[in-house]
């Protein structure tokens, strides 16, 4: 794990107003212990790093620096999870519509600011 997932890990934690004690209790370990983890004298394993992701309703792609995206509506995340596991080709089509949509919002946006 890199630095990335020490820093994001205080971040994401700061963000949620959790304290090191309150995220340890949610993952089953010690406030001192997610100080190790976010100084970097300790690295989790996999299964604590997924622990922490979830407990932070993060991904854990995005803790360990893979991605740059944060997602913190779990209803988009479940969308997400059912879009991969749909038929490409229905895939496609509903990616079509939903960049239809999103040019459509974004234009909308960049006119407001415009006026």
């Amino acid at each position: 794990m890199s630095i990335d997932f020490n820093n994001k890990m205080v971040q994401v934690r700061k963000d949620k107003n959790l304290s090191r004690e309150q995220l340890g209790k949610l993952i089953g370990t010690s406030g001192a212990i997610i100080g190790r983890y976010e100084r970097g004298d300790m690295k989790p394993s996999i299964e604590i790093a997924a622990r922490i992701a979830e407990a932070l309703e993060v991904s854990l792609d995005y803790l360990v620096g893979s991605s740059s995206v944060i997602v913190k509506d779990k209803k988009m995340l479940y969308r997400l999870e059912l879009l991969e596991k749909i038929p490409e080709d229905d895939r496609n089509t509903i990616l079509k519509v939903v960049d239809s949509y999103l040019k459509e919002a974004q234009s909308k946006s960049t006119q407001d600011k415009l006026q």
